[in-house]
């Protein structure tokens, strides 16, 4: 295929720009949590200046959900992503529940040697942050909660059905789809569309039921009010997977709270990134700066 055709399709499938280029990527490896299993891991930035933990959303991985977003953070704090269970090429587990995933999480920062850190999180990943802060509250300086609410629709028993069917319609599917090697899934395509695929095409999509009864069983209003670290919430206003008010709801039930705003949908950390990322960074300074961790992090030996 010629330069020219390729521009054309790479252009297309941007569609008019709306994704976000592929660049500065941070190289991964794969990291064993001793007695949890091995995940794909990226660590970035100044290895002094603060931490901050990336959670995704579902059905992507560390990469997919913050790569727009991880060269900015890179000039001025140290990022790590992980895939978490199921997803990319995270631990496979008999389970799938956002509680260990916060605990991975925690057991990735004892192995990279981070005491305490700020989580941020897309999604299902907000979840996972404030669960985070629930079962670790001695390791977390502060919280960034994006697109994101205190319980997700899943906890509707008909959805969790919905996608328990999903998922059973997908199995045998998802076993004649080609699952993309680890060479490919660490270069970036020729196009933003594909090397996104390719990423999403790593997560079994036959366990979109998992998924959904681990979504569901989230629910941190009991004890929302106990939540004592700084806090940015980042609202997507044009959300329609978690909408607004729920969101808010974050806003209203954490003390501190401070909102920031985007003006987009759901997957607004990649499709029209150029808005997320301005506010998402503004967010993140305010919590580190609240939180006092403009200094060296103090060091744990695993």
């Amino acid at each position: 295929m010629s330069s020219t055709a390729k521009d054309r399709i790479s252009r297309a499938l941007r569609v008019d720009g709306l994704y976000a280029d592929v660049r500065d990527l941070p190289a991964g490896r794969m990291v064993e949590l001793p007695g949890r299993g091995t995940t794909f891991v990226t660590d970035s930035g100044p290895a002094e200046a603060p931490a901050i933990f990336l959670q995704h959303s579902v059905m992507t991985t560390g990469l997919l959900c913050w790569y727009p977003v991880i060269p900015e953070l890179n000039k001025r704090y140290r990022v790590v992503t992980l895939d978490h269970r199921w997803h990319g090429r995270g631990i496979r587990s008999d389970r799938f529940d956002l509680r260990d995933c916060a605990d991975d999480a925690v057991a990735l920062a004892d192995q990279l040697g981070i005491d305490r850190f700020v989580t941020a999180g897309f999604s299902m990943g907000g979840g996972i942050s404030q669960l985070v802060w629930k079962r670790h509250r001695e390791r977390v300086g502060g919280l960034v909660l994006c697109s994101t609410g205190p319980f997700f629709s899943t906890n509707d028993p008909h959805l969790r059905e919905q996608a328990n069917r999903t998922g059973r319609f997908l199995k045998p599917v998802y076993k004649v789809i080609p699952r993309p090697s680890d060479a490919s899934l660490d270069k970036p395509s020729s196009t933003t569309m594909v090397w996104g695929m390719k990423q999403f095409l790593s997560t079994p999509l036959s366990h979109t039921g998992d998924f959904g009864e681990g979504l569901g069983r989230f629910d941190s209003r009991p004890w929302l009010g106990e939540i004592d670290v700084p806090t940015s919430v980042v609202v997507s206003t044009r959300d329609r997977v978690v909408d607004p008010d729920r969101q808010q709801l974050l806003v209203d039930g954490i003390a501190g709270a401070q909102r920031f705003e985007v003006d987009g949908g759901h997957a607004c950390c990649v499709i029209g990134a150029d808005k997320f990322v301005p506010p998402f960074l503004k967010a993140v300074d305010s919590v580190v700066r609240a939180a006092d961790l403009t200094a060296p992090p103090r060091l744990i030996v695993p």
